[in-house]
């Protein structure tokens, strides 16, 4: 079994204050996706920067305290690929892929547009320009798992309160769309779906920090294993760890029977 885990931190060392690392150390991944570090390479900590049993691969963002994605991953990888060579969006820290033989494994961070109509429409650009790269990812060859925070509640099922946010981002029409064309379009298989394709109150996996939104369980699917046919086909098991909080976000776990 290759078992992958992915989470948005929403700030690496706030989550280790929270036991993050240590619940890590229990889950038996073999490769851990990590979005919003919030924090440079001299932020982390030896235990955040390799955990007992991990090499810790990283691309941090420009800004201070800001975005940036990471990965875990037991077996050394024959090849690191930091950023999209695209230089404001990598200027941000949001993808970072790792190859082991055949299978490559990405850590995205696609940005929010909530905070603000400039930053929805550096979203739109960042969808628009990542989808070829997508289209070329899955035209590779190689078996691909791209795991992240979206930032994109596909469907209805996929929030508690869709009908009152179909005008905010994260759930607009062309956000939909676009998810659409890339599991439709292009082929890739939402592993979580695959396994669970009615599941609704257990899809969640962020919450609001308003209001009492993780008491009332009014959260969002926003986080993703996107993967070739190939190695999603064999996903045996797919869950979302609430049973303790690192971040707003909640990890994301899923069992491949891929042995490559």
């Amino acid at each position: 079994m290759l078992r992958i885990i992915t989470l948005n931190l929403n700030g690496i060392r706030s989550a280790t204050t929270k036991g993050f690392l240590d619940w890590l150390g229990a889950q038996d991944a073999d490769v851990v996706c990590l979005q919003e570090l919030k924090a440079h390479a001299v932020d982390l900590s030896d235990a955040m920067r390799a955990p007992a049993g991990y090499t810790g691969y990283f691309h941090h963002a420009e800004k201070k305290g800001y975005s940036g994605v990471g990965l875990y991953a037991r077996r050394t990888p024959d090849r690191v690929v930091e950023g999209l060579g695209i230089a404001d969006i990598d200027a941000e820290g949001r993808f970072l892929q790792l190859d082991f033989g055949q299978l490559s494994v990405v850590s995205l961070y696609l940005p929010s547009g909530s905070s603000s109509e400039e930053r929805q429409q550096i979203k739109f650009s960042f969808m628009e320009r990542f989808l070829p790269h997508m289209a070329q990812l899955h035209a590779s060859g190689r078996e691909v798992v791209i795991c992240g925070d979206w930032n994109i509640a596909h469907k209805a099922i996929d929030l508690r309160n869709w009908k009152s946010n179909q005008k905010n981002s994260g759930f607009l029409p062309e956000e939909r769309a676009w998810m659409t064309r890339v599991l439709d379009e292009q082929g890739w298989v939402d592993v979580y779906r695959r396994l669970h394709p009615d599941a609704t109150d257990a899809c969640y996996t962020w919450w609001s920090n308003r209001g009492q939104a993780w008491a009332k369980n009014v959260g969002w699917r926003l986080d993703y294993q996107l993967a070739t046919p190939g190695i999603g086909a064999t996903a045996r098991e797919a869950r979302v760890f609430k049973e303790q909080r690192f971040s707003d976000h909640a990890p994301l776990t899923v069992d491949y029977d891929w042995a490559g």
